[in-house]
This record gives C-alpha cells, sequence and structure tokens, in this order.
C-alpha cells in the first residue's frame, strides 16, 4: 500500500492549498475592506510564485521525476521564505520585535515616502483582524509551513515505483 504522496500529486494539494488562500487575501482587501500593509504585500509573492509553477511544472515535465522533485524542493524554499516572512510581521505585531520604520510610520518599505494626500496609512505593527488569536499573518505563516511540508513530502514521493 502506498502511503507516499506522489510528486504529481504533491503539485495538485499545493494548488488546491495556495490558491485559495491567495482568493482569500484578496476577498478580505476587496470585499471585506481590508487594506494591507507593506508587509502583507510582500507576503503575496510566494504564492505568486508558487501558482504557476505549481499548474504547470507537473505539465512540462510529467516523464520527468528528478524535474518533479527539485520543483517541489523550489517550493517548499518560497513557502519556506514566506512562512519566514509571516513570522516576521506577526512578531511585529505581536511586539515581539521591531519592524522596519517605514511599517510603523506607513512609508513604503522601498524608502520612499507615500502619497499622503489622499492615502491611508496602513501599519504593519497593528492587526486589523484576528481569529483564534492569529491575524492574517499568522496564518499565512500556518498556511506557508503546512505548503512547505506538502511539497517536502511530494518531493520524498514513492521512491520504490520511480525507481521501477
Amino acid at each position: 500500500m502506498n502511503t507516499r504522496l506522489q510528486p504529481s500529486h504533491a503539485f495538485t494539494v499545493i494548488a488546491l492549498i495556495a490558491i485559495p488562500t491567495i482568493a482569500a487575501a484578496w476577498s478580505f482587501e476587496i470585499f471585506g475592506g481590508y487594506a494591507p500593509c507593506p508587509l502583507c504585500l510582500q507576503q503575496r509573492w510566494p504564492y505568486y510564485a508558487t501558482i504557476p509553477i505549481a499548474l504547470v511544472l507537473p505539465l512540462l515535465a510529467k516523464s520527468s521525476p528528478a524535474i518533479l522533485r527539485a520543483g517541489l524542493l523550489l517550493l517548499a524554499l518560497i513557502m519556506l521564505a514566506g512562512f519566514a516572512l509571516a513570522v516576521y510581521h506577526a512578531g511585529i505585531e505581536w511586539k515581539w520585535w521591531q519592524g522596519p520604520q517605514a511599517c510603523a510610520a506607513g512609508a513604503s518599505l522601498s524608502g520612499t515616502l507615500p502619497d499622503l494626500s489622499n492615502a491611508r496609512i496602513i501599519r504593519c505593527d497593528e492587526a486589523p483582524w484576528r481569529f483564534i488569536g492569529l491575524s492574517f499573518a499568522g496564518w499565512n505563516a500556518a498556511v506557508s509551513l503546512l505548503i512547505s511540508f506538502v511539497a517536502l513530502v511530494g518531493a520524498r514521493g514513492d521512491r520504490k515505483s520511480s525507481q521501477a
């Protein structure tokens, strides 16, 4: 009985987690009125990289288990970076450490001043919403770690059947 996750199935699971996650982020922003801070926007970058890779790579490398495994390892690294950024942001919200000065002041993370004429300042050090004690950043950390785990398990795959 095969109890390991096949690499091709891992890509599907990753897409089925990542797509609704980024859709939820956009929905909270567009329909819920929760404007993202600069760190929130940066936490979306791993999803913008992960989703196309998860959808396209299995089609391009169907007959190459080595490429599929390498792609899953890449996704694990991307989402681990996303996990680290989300933990960093959550720590800022919990006041465990100080974030970039731009986050507290409302400037952009690129170092330029925001256009304050009609822009609302979104602070990175204030969580606008929490569910079961976790903010958006906290939930993103959990989902990013889950995706990383799925990618690593998929990269391990069923080596017996792939070696046959």
